[in-house]
């Protein structure tokens, strides 16, 4: 596995600690992996406004 260094709205860091803290998830590290695997799937299935998922930002 890469480490990877970025920056989160504090808020987000918070709502992250909440899910870890109710058992969600076993610690911040894992939580965020499971939400770029979600946003890696969402995109290979591409973009569908009507089904409800989420267009995510493109850079």
């Amino acid at each position: 596995m890469e480490r990877v260094t970025l920056r989160i709205p504090k808020q987000q860091i918070e709502e992250v600690e909440q899910l870890v803290d109710s058992g969600e998830f076993p610690n911040r590290s894992e939580a965020i992996r499971s939400a770029v695997r979600e946003m890696i799937n969402e995109q290979a299935d591409g973009p569908t406004e009507q089904s409800g998922k989420r267009n995510w930002a493109k850079v």
